[in-house]
């Protein structure tokens, strides 16, 4: 996972299992204010969550564009993502709900 660049795009894997894609220029900062239910209204509730992907982008445009990219992905396709960037070879491909 790229960490320089200073716009980034991430998943989060929540509680109940569902994944949450967002835009930051702070991906720690971001996912605390997830996890302190500050974030998202979609994240509060589904607390904790754990970071599970993240791309880094040289401009807030780059970003938002691949952000609008990965929301529009299914659920399948974004655990074919996060399963290529850590190497592992076994989630399931239709499992939970997903959200952008």
């Amino acid at each position: 996972m790229p960490s320089d660049g200073g716009h980034y795009v991430y998943v989060l894997e929540c509680a109940d299992g569902s994944f949450y894609t967002g835009y930051t220029t702070d991906v720690e900062r971001r996912v605390a204010e997830h996890d302190a239910g500050e974030g998202a209204k979609y994240t509060r509730g589904r607390t904790p969550v754990e970071l599970i992907y993240q791309e880094s982008f040289g401009s807030r445009s780059s970003a938002m564009r691949r952000e609008h990219e990965i929301k529009t992905f299914s659920r399948a396709r974004k655990e074919r993502l996060v399963r290529d960037v850590r190497g592992d070879s076994g989630a399931s491909e239709d499992s939970g709900a997903s959200e952008g």
